[in-house]
Parts: C-alpha cells; sequence; structure tokens
C-alpha cells in the first residue's frame, strides 16, 4: 500500500494541504455565502411569515371584538324591542279587558234594568190581582161593589208597608 511506504508521505501532506486550502477557499468564498444567503432568505421568509400571521391573528381578534360587539348591540336591541313589544301586548291587554268590563258592566246593567222592569211588571200584576181578589173579597162579604180608587189605595198602603 502506498499510503503507507514513508518515502511519499511530503509529497501526500503537501497536497493534503493544497487540497484542504483550496477546499477551504472555495467553501469559505462560495459555498459557505450561499447556504449563508439561503438561511437569511430563509429567516426572513419566516420572519414574514409569523408578521403576516400576527397581523392575521391581530384581524381575528379585532373581528371577533367588532363581532361580540355587533352581537351586543344587537342582544342589548332586541331585549329593547321585546319590552316594547311585551309593554304593547300589555297596554292592549289591558285596554281589551277595560273594553270588556265596561261591556260586561253596561250588560249587567241592562239586565239589572230589565229584571227591575220585570219585577215592577209582576209586582204591578200582583197590584193589580191583589185589588181584584179584595174587590171580589170585600164584594162577597159585604155584597156591595167597592169603590176602585179606594180599594187600590188600600192594597198599594199594604204592599208599602211590607215591603
Amino acid at each position: 500500500m502506498p499510503q503507507l511506504d514513508f518515502s511519499t508521505y511530503l509529497p501526500q501532506v503537501f497536497w493534503l494541504v493544497v487540497t484542504f486550502i483550496a477546499l477551504f477557499l472555495i467553501m469559505w468564498k462560495i459555498a459557505v455565502p450561499r447556504i449563508a444567503n439561503s438561511l437569511e432568505a430563509r429567516q426572513k421568509r419566516i420572519e414574514d411569515y409569523l408578521d403576516r400571521a400576527a397581523d392575521a391573528k391581530k384581524e381575528a381578534e379585532e373581528t371577533l371584538a367588532a363581532y361580540e360587539h355587533a352581537m351586543s348591540e344587537a342582544r342589548t336591541e332586541a331585549q329593547v324591542i321585546l319590552g316594547a313589544a311585551s309593554k304593547k301586548i300589555t297596554e292592549d291587554a289591558e285596554a281589551r279587558e277595560a273594553e270588556l268590563t265596561e261591556e260586561l258592566n253596561r250588560k249587567f246593567a241592562d239586565s239589572e234594568a230589565g229584571i227591575q222592569q220585570a219585577i215592577d211588571g209582576a209586582m204591578e200584576n200582583v197590584r193589580d190581582i191583589a185589588v181584584d181578589v179584595a174587590a171580589d173579597a170585600l164584594g162577597k162579604l159585604t155584597g156591595e161593589k167597592p169603590d176602585d180608587t179606594t180599594l187600590a189605595k188600600a192594597v198599594d198602603q199594604a204592599m208599602k208597608a211590607e215591603g
């Protein structure tokens, strides 16, 4: 093996140093700057992506805040509308109840007036019947026909005393 021959060490070391320096210079002047540029470009893209992500996050947070604000306003407006509708329904119900109460009171008053008329009519009939019965009874007892006016006054006095 030629590597183990001590007489070839000096040329091998020379070519090793020359090759190492050449490769070092190539790497230092060409490869490393390209790699560094690629790494810087990659780092810059990553930072741009992070900036865009931060901007998107900020925009999303602003949109979320606007959405929550709009929802809060909508809820408040809905509560106001619901309160107004509830108040209107209550007022309508109270007005309708008052109207129905008034109508029922009027019907009740009309019914009471009708009942009072019926009672008065019945009492008048009772008075007339009482006058006729008293006239017949007095006529049979005394044999004379009594005066209708006097008899009517006596029946009226008796009815007033009872009533």
